[in-house]
């Protein structure tokens, strides 16, 4: 991840702007690199998470096709009312961009506040099971991801900004649930198979049908 920020980070030097404003790329996803190793070790002394094991493939690939069908969703929106030209990375920058902020924003997203509810929840409320904890925890921060993209939708039309909204949060359920079935990989590999299909694919066949660029 941090190769690949490197190289972008030479190869365009804007190419972050939009997503982390005006923060340095390579310190941003160097510190959110070590967060996360740090977190996901948290997570797997406490043996909440796994990073990794081995799984059941079929399973895994039954997942992918749930998150085509968000994809189709959002691919719906887009073509309804248009989201800006701009929106993606095009090819081949794309290739590198989206693996490292997908690792940034499973961190953001998902790993750091879910650790931070689960220490907090379990030493507060010490008689609840974990389990339902866990489930509590995981619904809350599946809002985290759409929340903050329907934020900067707000001039889009409110029948979108909701079926968008939902869309996200079903995506982020699917992903946290293979969190928990799973593991930390299979969760990122479903995020790389939503970037890959909305962003990658879609974003350099976008311009041509929306905007005959």
């Amino acid at each position: 991840m941090v190769a690949a920020t490197v190289k972008l980070n030479f190869s365009n030097s804007l190419i972050f702007e939009r997503f982390i404003g005006n923060l340095n790329p390579l310190i941003t996803i160097l510190f959110s690199a070590i967060l996360g190793f740090l977190l996901l070790y948290l997570l797997l002394s406490k043996e909440w998470f796994s990073i990794y094991q081995k799984k059941n493939h079929s399973a895994l690939l039954r997942y992918a096709g749930i998150v085509l069908l968000f994809v189709s969703v959002a691919i719906y929106v887009d073509l309804k009312i248009g989201f800006p030209a701009d929106m993606n990375i095009l090819f081949p920058e794309s290739l590198l961009f989206y693996p490292v902020i997908a690792f940034f924003v499973e961190i953001l997203f998902h790993v750091l506040p879910l650790l931070v509810l689960l220490f907090v929840t379990t030493f507060i409320l010490k008689k609840v099971p974990y389990n339902k904890l866990l489930w509590v925890s995981i619904f809350i921060v599946a809002m985290l991801e759409p929340t903050y993209q329907a934020i900067y939708m707000d001039s889009n039309p409110t029948w979108a900004i909701v079926v968008i909204w939902i869309n996200l949060y079903s995506f982020n359920i699917t992903q946290l649930i293979v969190f928990k079935r799973y593991d930390f990989i299979s969760m990122f590999a479903l995020r790389l198979v939503y970037y890959l299909f909305w962003h990658i694919i879609w974003g350099s066949m976008r311009l041509e049908l929306i905007y005959n660029n």
